[in-house]
């Protein structure tokens, strides 16, 4: 599991993929969304740049990121 601390209101679900190193580049972000294969909070998630917010897990195969606020 991955922790990351956000400052911001929340994080566009690209540059979260990117800013983990679960990605090399926004267009392998897009590709893995367009796929089916990220889970926002346990459903599939069809937007590239969602918003996530603290509180928010999303899930990339076996790895999941847990947004938080930075203290």
């Amino acid at each position: 599991m991955i922790e990351f601390d956000i400052e911001t209101e929340y994080i566009q679900l690209d540059k979260l993929l990117k800013a983990c190193r679960l990605v090399y580049s926004g267009g392998e972000a897009h590709q893995l969304v367009d796929e089916g294969l990220v889970k926002l909070n346990g459903t599939v998630e069809t937007r590239r740049r969602a918003k996530i917010r603290p509180g928010d897990k999303v899930q990339v195969g076996s790895e999941t990121i847990v947004v938080k606020t930075k203290k």
